[in-house]
This record gives structure tokens, C-alpha cells and sequence, in this order.
């Protein structure tokens, strides 16, 4: 009882409530704004209460954290995010918009900071605490969506949101959701905190509500991630095994359910429509030529915003690495790239390693959904989105997952890559050990 009630006394919730805070002060609206209107428009009470949530957040880190030098070297990968983060920042200095630039490179700054203090203070108990918290967040978002529906735009008519949250940010909230929920579902995955029916129903739900949301670039980006984490999550003995069942049952699902397959892909879209990608095609030609005009350092954090609105009624790149490459040129497209990629390369060699495979390849899962999202939206390499905090989050986590773990908690593996079982030390060959 003592022991238990002592526990409880440690349990830290701050890695929990802040980066959801950020999250919901980010993306959650009860008032929706014209497009033209997010770069000029006046300041309103919900955007003081985002950015008032941002600065308490600095306030509480630096209060409770301080501000002093790392304690442990500091990794590739976080010196790519803050590298990243900073020139973002920095190009405020030159962007056509430096007011609203001014704000989003500070938020971003938080964010970054906030990924800091996960890697000094933070253990990986604590962001699983985080990864149910998401869960119950987007899936209470889900039943509000239900529940209360708000006003649609022409646009977005038939899909299903919450809020004012565009169905594109409502479907990455589903998508990062539901790769967590298979990350704990999964046997043999990360300790779960509810019974396994609860993350079967979970998902279930999720999974409808994103088919709900027409959002095609997070559908197709939770089908990779999914792929990824099914085919790494068991190691090498249970890959040949999930090819065997997998394929045939995905022909037979393609074969029964072809026409709601092409109907949700087509969206009821024209040919024209489909061809230009409803026309990101030609928002990427005006993209290139912003970026043959300032292609070293870019256009400035959140050019993109108000660049495009005059000529095509478009904000934002509507493309991950488009958008770096018009308001970070050469420069910040070869930080979000080198960073992208080196948090890949980190958790592929974070899989070959038993103990922390399940979490490793859960992560690795968002990182493909990342990309595969990325092709149609912006969002991960715009700053204060669901999508740039949960990117420093992974940042965070992959760093926790690469220190040295515990003694009690290495398990060996065979040269060949396959799984030993959990013998006795001595019965262990010190060849396989070493």
C-alpha cells in the first residue's frame, strides 16, 4: 500500500498537460477565419488565448527548469531540431509578413524547448502517459464531432471534423492516433494501461473517423505507418509470417470493396480536379517561382501563408518539403532533410534492438506517416500544428530510446538478427552476449 501510494506521489503530469496544451491552443477553434484573413487579420480572443497558452508554457519551463547547459552531449537529432527550429526563427528578419512570422518562430522556439526539457527530464513512462492522453483527447474530439456539429465551408461538406479543426488537421490527429493505439494493441508491444479490448475499440473508432474526414494523404500516410510497424514490430522471424496472411487478405478486400475504395480516392472530384491535385499542382508552379526568386535563404517563415493567396486563393505550400523550400530555401530545406532523416536512420538501428523495438518501430510509423501526409499538406514543417509537436516529440522520444538501458533490461540477440530467448547467463554462449 505504501509502495502504491508512493508511486502515485512521483507520477509527473507535466509531460503530459503541456504538450497537449500546446496542441489544443494550436488547432482547437470555436470560430472559423477566411483564408485571406490568416496572415492580415486582426488579432482575436482566440488567438491571444493560443498565444497566452505559449507563453505560459515558456514561463512554467523556464521557471520550474531554468536555463542551463545540457547535462549529457547533445545528439544529432537535437541539434538538427533546434538548427532547424533557429533558422526558422531567424528568417522572421526577411519574411514579407514579419508579424505573424514573428509569432509562429517563437511558438516554434517552445516547442523546440519544450522537446528539450522531455530529453533531460522526462522518462519514456512519461510519454506513454502522453500517447493515452492523445488517444482519449482525439477520441472525446471524435465524439464531439458526433455530437455537436459545427457549420461547414462548401469544401468540406461531407467530411467529418470536430470544431472548427479542417478535416486535414482532424485527420492527422487520427492518424498519429491510431498508430499509437496499434503501438500498445500490438503483442509484445509497449506495457499497455487499459485491457486490450479498450485499444481494439479505440481503434475501430478512430479508423472510422478518419475514412469520415475524405482526408486522403493521412489515410494513405496510417496505411504505410501501419505497413511499417507490422512488417518491423515482430522482428525477423514474424515478417515472412504477416506477408502470408496480409497480402492474401488485402487482394480480397480490394476485390469487395473496389468501388468504396475509388470512391473515397476520387472524393467525387473531376478529372481536372484529380489531375492538378485540386490545383496543388499549380500552387507548387507558383512555389518554384517564389523559390527561383530567393533560393538561398527563402521567402521567410510563413511566406507561404500569403504568397499564394492573390494569384491562386491558396495558403500555405500544401506540400511538407515545397513549403520548407519556398520560406527556407536551399539553407532550410537541408536542415528539415538532414533532421527527417537522421531521425529515420536512428530508429531503424533502434529496431535491430529488442528492448525497445516496439517503441522504436511505433515511431518510426509516424515518421513514414509523416511523409506520406506530407505530400499534400504542410503541416509538419509548419510551426504550432498537432503535427511540428508531436515531430519534437518523436525527437524526444527516439533520443530517451537510444541511451544505454538498463542492465536487467538488455536482451541479447543472435548475429543473425533473431531473437534469443530469455535464458539463464550461463546458459547464454558469451559469443552470442558480446
Amino acid at each position: 500500500m505504501l509502495k502504491a501510494r508512493h508511486r502515485r506521489e512521483h507520477v509527473r503530469w507535466w509531460p503530459v498537460l503541456v504538450p497537449i496544451g500546446l496542441i489544443l491552443a494550436s488547432e482547437y477553434k470555436v470560430r472559423s477565419r477566411p483564408v485571406n484573413q490568416s496572415i492580415g487579420g486582426g488579432v482575436d480572443a482566440t488567438i491571444l488565448l493560443e498565444i497566452g497558452v505559449y507563453g505560459l508554457v515558456a514561463l512554467y519551463l523556464y521557471r520550474r527548469f531554468g536555463i542551463r547547459a545540457p547535462r549529457r552531449r547533445g545528439s544529432t537529432i537535437r541539434l538538427l531540431g533546434w538548427g532547424f527550429a533557429a533558422f526558422s526563427a531567424m528568417s522572421v528578419l526577411w519574411t514579407p509578413f514579419p508579424t505573424f512570422a514573428a509569432v509562429r518562430g517563437v511558438q516554434l522556439l517552445i516547442i523546440a524547448a519544450l522537446s528539450q526539457v522531455l530529453v533531460a527530464r522526462a522518462e519514456r513512462e512519461d510519454l506513454w502517459r502522453l500517447a493515452h492522453a492523445f488517444i482519449l483527447l482525439v477520441l472525446v474530439s471524435v465524439g464531439i464531432g458526433v455530437a455537436v456539429p459545427f457549420p461547414r465551408t462548401p469544401l468540406t461538406v461531407n467530411r467529418f471534423n470536430w470544431l472548427y479543426v479542417h478535416p486535414v488537421s482532424a485527420g492527422i490527429f487520427l492518424g498519429i492516433a491510431i498508430l499509437l493505439v496499434v503501438g500498445f494493441a500490438l503483442p509484445g508491444g509497449l506495457p499497455r494501461r487499459w485491457p486490450l479490448p479498450a485499444y481494439l475499440i479505440a481503434g475501430v473508432i478512430l479508423a472510422a473517423a478518419l475514412i469520415g474526414t475524405g482526408t486522403r494523404g493521412a489515410a494513405g500516410g496510417c496505411l504505410a505507418g501501419l505497413v511499417v510497424m507490422f512488417l518491423l514490430a515482430s522482428g525477423p522471424r514474424g515478417r515472412a509470417t504477416f506477408l502470408m496472411i496480409t497480402l492474401p487478405c488485402v487482394i480480397v478486400a480490394a476485390l469487395a470493396f473496389s468501388d468504396r475504395l475509388i470512391g473515397f480516392a476520387t472524393r467525387g472530384e473531376t478529372v481536372e480536379q484529380l489531375e492538378s491535385l485540386n490545383a496543388r499542382t499549380d500552387l507548387w508552379t507558383f512555389a518554384l517561382r517564389a523559390f527561383r526568386a530567393e533560393p538561398f535563404f527563402g521567402n521567410g517563415l510563413s511566406s507561404t501563408r500569403g504568397l499564394f493567396l492573390d494569384d491562386i486563393g491558396l495558403g500555405g505550400g500544401h506540400n511538407a518539403f515545397v513549403n520548407v523550400l519556398v520560406e527556407g530555401g536551399i539553407v532550410g530545406l537541408a536542415l528539415f532533410c538532414m533532421l527527417i532523416l537522421a531521425l529515420i536512420v536512428r530508429l531503424l538501428v533502434l529496431v535491430r534492438a529488442r528492448h525497445v523495438r516496439a517503441e522504436a518501430t511505433m515511431l518510426l510509423g509516424v515518421m513514414v506517416f509523416f511523409l506520406v501526409d506530407g505530400v499534400t499538406t504542410e503541416m509538419v514543417a509548419a510551426p504550432a500544428n498537432v503535427a511540428s509537436v508531436w515531430l519534437y516529440t518523436v525527437i524526444a522520444w527516439t533520443i530517451l530510446l537510444a541511451r544505454k538501458p538498463p542492465a536487467a533490461d538488455r536482451r541479447p540477440e543472435t548475429d543473425s538478427g533473431v531473437d534469443t530467448p530469455d535464458l539463464p547467463a550461463q546458459v547464454v554462449s558469451p559469443r552470442v552476449v558480446r
